[in-house]
């Protein structure tokens, strides 16, 4: 049987956005991001922020021809996991790799349904940054109760895929994930899987018909969709953006609400009620 691998938590999502100045500066003023580190490299200029207590990787290329027929999206996440146990999984699924710096290292997308998965054995949310003069990034509590989006942590991502029962087992036998629910979504024309992933709940959605998922495969392919957050509150959530001027629209599921990816650089956000707990 096949190795799996079994992270330990998301670290961050990423995504490849075409302007850096603009995106942070976005995320800041429109959610109250906190910019974490500035990371240029050769190929690519990246950076991370964090929102309510998820943290994001933006890569903008020097030359964006390259990335013009997909536009912004997202390319992947990074998940916290033991190196040694994710390249016997690799081997043992055939599962290829994009980047590998040693450290780190990114799967072929082709091979995964479209998502870039990367993977560390370090995590990045305890730590402190000297953007933020050396002291830790907000607290879940602040977020919570402090913050006016009144944000309660990463909930999860959605994915968007050609073939539900395929991607489910690549998750199942890869991740060793635990199958949550299985379910129609009509208001969106597809159909739903729930997994649970470490920390983290992966929606992967399906079209059953012609609509909205549809044309978003058309257009970009399998991938990830959207970030999911916890909030308090979507009544609170809602004011919020409304007093920011922030356009909202249907989620992908009952009872959410989502920021559209061409009202927020690129990548949709989705704001699912999730209480929290006191930390």
């Amino acid at each position: 049987m096949p190795r799996s691998v079994s992270p330990t938590r998301v670290n961050h999502m990423n995504a490849v956005l075409r302007d850096i100045e603009k995106s942070v500066a976005h995320f800041e003023n429109a959610f109250g991001a906190e910019f974490l580190a500035d990371m240029p490299q050769k190929q690519f200029h990246a950076c991370l922020f964090e929102i309510g207590q998820v943290i994001f990787e933006l890569f903008v290329p020097y030359d964006f021809l390259v990335s013009a027929r997909l536009g912004p999206h997202y390319v992947g996440l990074e998940w916290q996991a033991d190196m040694d146990a994710v390249r016997a999984a690799l081997a043992d699924h055939g599962i290829g790799t994009v980047r590998d710096i040693g450290l780190a290292l990114h799967t072929d997308p082709a091979d995964c349904f479209g998502v870039a998965h990367e993977f560390y054995a370090g995590e990045f949310h305890s730590r402190t940054w000297d953007t933020l003069g050396g002291e830790p990034m907000k607290s879940p509590a602040q977020w919570r109760d402090e913050h006016p989006l009144g944000l309660t942590g990463l909930i999860g991502y959605t994915q968007v895929v050609e073939d539900i029962d395929a991607a489910t087992a690549f998750y199942e036998s890869f991740f060793g994930a635990e199958r949550l629910f299985t379910e129609d979504r009509p208001a969106i024309a597809g159909q739903a899987v729930g997994l649970r992933v470490a920390d983290a709940m992966v929606e992967l959605l399906m079209p059953t018909r012609p609509g909205w998922l549809v044309e978003r495969l058309r257009r970009q392919g399998q991938g990830i969709l959207s970030t999911v957050f916890g909030a308090r509150d979507l009544a609170q959530v809602r004011r919020y953006c409304v007093a920011q001027s922030i356009p909202l629209d249907f989620g992908t599921k009952q009872n959410r609400v989502a920021v559209p990816p061409e009202a927020n650089h690129g990548i949709m956000f989705e704001f699912a009620e999730n209480p929290g707990t006191e930390a």
